[in-house]
């Protein structure tokens, strides 16, 4: 059987910067470590990080409660408020947001505070955006599907500034910003979809095209991944979804010639190793 693998399945960029940070805090810091929320959408990440002594704040109130330590923002950054309560809380402040992600929190409030109103294309759930959200000055909305785009309006004379989730669906992206702009609106598009997030998708696309079975490992909770699970399942009707090698089923494989495999911007390598070896045998 002939196996392929991504070359850009596994950690990006700002995946990893964030990681190191992490591990590099619980090495050098004897006060108590935290991250708002989970550094990442990974739990063999996370569960590694705990036995290391990190602890996961799970919203404002935990954080609220904190009296010292370490507070290490992760790569889908937070809203201006949270950052500005870790700061008049005294904590010691690690910012570990993707720097891609730090672009768009300085394009909304440049562009809110110079009156526009922002347009955010993503998952309102998510906490990236829910971050980029809180670096919004003005009325901001979030569109996630072509129906929304469709019923969207607005209302007055403000440009409307649109900017993306860095890890949304790249087509999906235009095909929304083609039915906004179709409505004759004062419209500035800024794509900040990550290029990591585009090539991912892209590459994942092409591999699941020329396979019988694809593969796609990552966090259930990982957004990027859930995104390259549907694109590769609409070219391979074989495309599992899996976290860990236990989740993969090696029978399913058993009458394929080539299966292809890609993972999330949260996934180890070492897990992705794991399933190239078991896919091998």
């Amino acid at each position: 059987m002939k196996v392929r693998v991504a070359k850009t399945a596994g950690f990006c960029f700002g995946v990893k910067r964030a990681v190191d940070k992490v591990y590099e805090q619980a090495e050098k810091s004897a006060s108590p470590i935290y991250t708002y929320g989970p550094i990442i959408h990974n739990e063999e990440v996370v569960r590694d990080l705990e036995k290391k002594g990190v602890r996961v704040l799970n919203g404002r109130e935990e954080l609220e409660r904190l009296t010292c330590g370490t507070v290490i923002i992760r790569s889908h950054g937070v809203s201006r408020e949270i950052q500005e309560l870790i700061e008049a809380k005294g904590l010691n402040l690690v910012d570990a947001t993707c720097p891609f992600v730090k672009k768009i929190h300085k394009i909304v409030k440049r562009e809110s505070e110079g009156g526009a109103s922002i347009i955010i294309i993503g998952d309102d759930r998510h906490p990236e955006v829910e971050g980029i959200k809180g670096w919004c000055r003005g009325p901001v909305t979030v569109l996630e599907s072509e129906e929304e785009a469709r019923e969207f309006t607005h209302q007055g004379p403000e440009r409307l500034c649109v900017v993306s989730q860095t890890t949304f669906n790249y087509n999906k992206f235009h095909k929304l910003v083609e039915i906004i702009s179709e409505k004759g609106y004062d419209i500035l598009v800024l794509n900040t979809i990550c290029n990591a997030t585009e090539e991912r998708q892209t590459e994942a696309k092409a591999i699941a095209e020329e396979s019988d079975a694809m593969i796609v490992i990552g966090g259930k909770h990982s957004s990027n991944t859930r995104k390259l699970f549907e694109i590769c399942k609409k070219e391979c009707e074989n495309t599992y979804y899996i976290q860990t090698l236990e989740d993969l089923d090696v029978h399913q494989l058993h009458s394929v010639s080539c299966v292809g495999i890609t993972a999330g911007a949260s996934t180890p390598n070492i897990i992705i190793e794991e399933v190239l070896k078991e896919c091998q045998k």
